[in-house]
Formats: structure tokens, sequence, C-alpha cells
């Protein structure tokens, strides 16, 4: 059970914060996971709200390199809701059964080399804090300095949901993927 009451309805925020609310439900279709605790603080989910729109939906960055790296840190963060919501748009995405075991059970056997280096590149930064240069010039060369810094700030947005989804305790949703931890 979630640390913190789930905020769900309009009528859980103030009004003035109503906006923020509809903005949310606008861009995602409802309030649900992450942002049902982010709105305990709607200035801070209002701005997360923002980044992750940009990350998520209107960034240049392939949805499967998107997919692969929020598994990633799912998986480092052991963030069972954070898990359970990507790993059915991994599969949609076309990621392999294979990729996704080996993500989840913390090894790279298996993972082909174009994915495998997605999965590297944000071990590296979330365990190491940094990539070391061959892998930060592999990144670089497959997607040049854009995207490289789109991926990167998807590790970091995807990390900040998997702190916070910790940190209040949320499950995973009912009918997802529940990451053993």
């Amino acid at each position: 059970m979630a640390r913190l009451p789930p905020i769900t309805a309009k009528d859980q925020v103030p009004a003035k914060d109503h906006a923020t609310f509809d903005s949310i439900v606008a861009s995602r279709g409802a309030v649900q996971g992450p942002f049902t605790m982010f709105l305990h603080s709607p200035a801070v989910s209002e701005r997360v709200a923002h980044l992750g729109a940009y990350v998520r939906f209107e960034g240049s960055l392939d949805m499967r390199v998107r997919v692969l790296a929020a598994m990633t840190v799912a998986r480092e963060f052991e963030a069972i809701y954070v898990w359970g919501a990507q790993t059915g748009g991994a599969r949609r995405q076309g990621v392999a059964e294979a990729t996704i075991a080996a993500i989840r059970e913390n090894h790279s056997r298996g993972i082909p080399p174009e994915d495998a280096l997605i999965v590297e590149f944000t071990r590296q930064l979330l365990r190491k804090h940094r990539a070391d240069d061959a892998t930060f010039k592999a990144v670089q060369s497959r997607f040049g300095n854009d995207e490289l810094v789109q991926l990167t700030t998807a590790i970091g947005y995807y990390s900040l949901l998997a702190m916070t989804v910790n940190a209040c305790e949320l499950e995973a949703a009912p009918d997802a993927e529940v990451l053993k931890v």
C-alpha cells in the first residue's frame, strides 16, 4: 500500500491547482502512477509532467530506446511500479523476451548488441555515475549529441520516477508485470 494517499481526483487538490491536475489528465489520459504521488506537491508535478511529456512523447529518440532505458532504470532502482509500466511498452516496441529477462535478472546474456549498448550506458550511469569513454563514444556515434543528451535525460527522468515510487512504496498497477525484488 502506498505511503501517501493516491491523488486521482481533482477535488483532492486545492482549487488553485485544478489547472495542473487538468493538464496532467490532458497529456496522459488520467492521473495515475507516480503522478498520484507527485500531486501532493502540485508545483513539482507540473514541472515533472512538462519534462516527462518531452522525454516520453515529443523527443526524437526512438521509443524502443526510451523503453529499454526506462526498464533498465526500473531494474536498477528495483522500482516495481516503473517496471510494470514499462514491460508492456517494451513488448509493443518489439523488445525480445530474452532482453526483458536479461534486464529483469540483471545480466546481459542474450541482449542484441544494439540493445546492449543502451542497457550498458544506463547501468554505467546509475552504478558508476558516469559512462566509460568507449561506451560514451559508442552512444555518441550511434545517436549524435542531441539524442545522446535526450537518452541521458530519459535515464534521469525515469530515475526521478523510480525514486518517487520507491519512497512512496507505490505498487505495480493491477495488470502489470511485477518485478521481484
